[in-house]
């Protein structure tokens, strides 16, 4: 009975594993699927808060934005939610009917009454009769308040488009002639002894 006790300690043992295995790290934050009900529940706050800057719907736009939002635009504009209803509002913009914007969630990470949430975006609006595409990506921090989710802070980067490539790379040259300067070995000094 001796060698039947071990045995039956390590299968146990080594039962457990799998299940100590599946339990994530105390400071991993989980970041649910694209088809977990967070992610569907925010985009659906997302689909409204496109809709309000397409149809420029005032209340619509004050139901996704909580009063303390901050917004960084890619261009590095910060604005506050009274701003960004004005800016809809304002009847300069209000003649724009190409301005939509379309945003798609990636990826929540839920902090209990806190959200964050990370995904792409797409703005097309009308500058001077020319109608400009900008795409990035943005992260939002959603809270609930009163039983509903609310935007408290965004911030876009705008992502770049890459040039057509042509038959030859070429590499961008820099403008510096060094990244730093050390007195002893700038330019200077090495074509003296040349």
């Amino acid at each position: 009975m001796r060698i039947f006790a071990p045995v039956v300690l390590a299968a146990l043992a080594l039962s457990a594993l799998p299940i100590a295995a599946q339990q994530p790290d105390a400071g991993q934050i989980p970041v649910t699927s694209t088809a977990s009900p967070a992610i569907q529940e925010l985009q659906k706050v997302e689909d409204n808060w496109s809709s309000a800057i397409t149809n420029h719907d005032q209340y619509a736009l004050e139901l996704v934005l909580s009063p303390l939002f901050v917004d960084i635009s890619a261009a590095g504009v910060v604005t506050t939610r009274d701003q960004q209803i004005a800016e809809l509002i304002n009847p300069a913009n209000k003649g724009d009917a190409s301005a939509t914007l379309e945003q798609k969630i990636i990826t929540v990470r839920p902090l209990g009454d806190i959200t964050v949430a990370n995904g792409t975006y797409t703005f097309t609006h009308r500058v001077n009769g020319v109608v400009l595409e900008e795409r990035g990506v943005f992260t939002h921090v959603f809270q609930r308040l009163h039983g509903n989710w609310v935007c408290v802070n965004a911030q876009r980067t705008a992502v770049r488009d890459e040039a057509p490539k042509s038959g030859k790379a070429s590499k961008p040259k820099s403008q510096a002639e060094l990244p730093f300067h050390i007195p002893l070995f700038s330019k200077s000094d090495k074509n003296k002894d040349q």
